[in-house]
């Protein structure tokens, strides 16, 4: 065979495979098409894709039955404006229903910030069915006008858990209590018991605690919060000190925390009156008055502070004289015992009314500047066995000691806590 005959024949060869190639493409993009254009495979898919609505359930409703707005009470908001936004059922007037729940939910007391729910007919064209305001993740109202009008105040389901927490201080408190799984919040609790008797800022590693805490769940999952504290140990430079909360009678509001031997951690007195001030003129046996304009005694010490700031007693006790003098203008005074008085002048306001009696801290009146008095400003006098004397300078007591039947009832007390805690530091905190 000449060459020339060869190469035709190669020419045709290769011809013959493009063409089967293209051919062999041609019918892979039909097949692809037809199969991906069939109508019975889309449904099928679609059948695959859809699924079926969650079920939603809460604050008595099921969502999925209404049309739902939820949304936050914004500033200036009303409970009429809320009302306003869709139609009520039967023609109920606003005015009509905020009449009506006035007894059960105080609608002045709405909070902007605060989230709500309306439930709306999905049938009838908006037609609002219920409403539940939210006043905490525990707390709710719902008013509801799908038969007659009721207002219901409830709670979200809640159940409390014991437990004790150990751990020793590395970074801050609040680290500390994140690391252990216990909520930041408790940081400050544990603080003001230990106001006293730890310097918080000064807390460094190495320090340990233990606290038996109560803590409140929703329906046993949704952690809430702290609910309140049993008992707790602090150990903070080589120092042990326990806290355990007991109230010695059942007047008491509040509990106030010993140590285990029945002794008050906190002191008997506040440091000022004020939350917030600077001192003005202190203590003195010879000072210039700036009213008067001569040099007299200052027996006591001047805390300036904005007019209106609350004044607190710095301790219990009860209300022994209120009035109004020249000199003085408003004033409180208040016996704390036998030995201690207080008195608190210049008051542009009297909260409080003679024999009441009060808690340390309480309010009793606000920061003014009647009587001799050039600014706004509390002049904070201190008796000790009936002589004026400056508490800056005084070494004050502990909480009054208990009786000797208290005592032994509060150690009785305390003595399973204390001996659960000390359990748990022992395993914890071996070496």
């Amino acid at each position: 065979m000449d060459k020339r005959r060869i190469r035709q024949l190669g020419r045709i060869t290769t011809f013959a495979k493009t063409t089967t190639l293209r051919y062999l493409i041609l019918a892979l993009f039909f097949v692809t098409f037809f199969t991906a254009c069939n109508p019975n495979d889309k449904k099928e898919n679609k059948k695959q894709i859809v699924k079926k609505e969650p079920i939603i359930k809460e604050y008595g409703f099921t969502f999925n039955d209404y049309k739902v707005v939820q949304d936050t009470i914004r500033s200036g908001d009303t409970f009429s404006a809320l009302l306003e936004k869709f139609p009520l059922k039967d023609s109920l007037k606003i005015h009509e229903v905020t009449e009506k729940v006035k007894d059960s939910f105080n609608v002045k007391r709405i909070k902007a910030g605060k989230p709500y729910i309306l439930f709306l007919d999905k049938k009838k064209p908006n037609t609002l069915q219920a409403l539940v305001y939210i006043e905490d993740r525990i707390n709710y109202t719902v008013v509801d006008f799908r038969d007659s009008l009721v207002v219901s105040n409830k709670q979200k389901p809640t159940i409390v858990k014991r437990r004790v927490v150990a751990a020793e201080i590395n970074g801050s408190l609040s680290e500390t209590l994140s690391n252990a799984g216990v909520s930041p919040a408790l940081a400050p609790k544990l603080a003001n018991i230990y106001a006293y008797t730890i310097d918080f800022f000064k807390i460094q590693k190495g320090d340990k605690f233990a606290v038996t805490i109560n803590e409140r769940y929703i329906d046993d999952t949704i952690y809430v919060g702290v609910e309140s504290i049993e008992a707790s140990y602090f150990e903070h430079k080589g120092k042990k000190i326990f806290a355990f909360p007991y109230k010695l009678n059942e007047k008491q509001k509040k509990e106030d925390y010993y140590d285990e031997n029945g002794k008050g951690l906190k002191s008997m007195f506040l440091k000022a009156p004020l939350d917030y001030f600077r001192i003005s003129s202190r203590f003195s046996g010879r000072r210039f008055h700036p009213v008067q304009m001569r040099f007299k005694a200052h027996n006591g010490t001047d805390y300036a502070a904005p007019h209106g700031t609350p004044i607190k007693t710095t301790a219990s006790g009860v209300v022994e004289r209120t009035g109004y003098t020249a000199g003085n203008g408003n004033f409180v005074k208040v016996r704390h015992s036998s030995t201690y008085s207080t008195q608190y002048l210049h008051m542009s306001k009297i909260l409080v009314r003679n024999g009441q009696s009060v808690s340390q801290g309480q309010t009793i009146g606000k920061v003014g500047s009647t009587g001799l008095a050039t600014g706004p400003h509390v002049c904070y006098r201190f008796w000790k066995n009936g002589v004026q004397v400056d508490p800056l300078r005084l070494k004050l007591p502990n909480t009054e000691p208990m009786g000797k039947s208290d005592k032994q009832k509060y150690l009785k007390y305390i003595e399973p806590l204390k001996r659960e805690l000390d359990s748990i530091t022992a395993i914890k905190f071996k070496e």
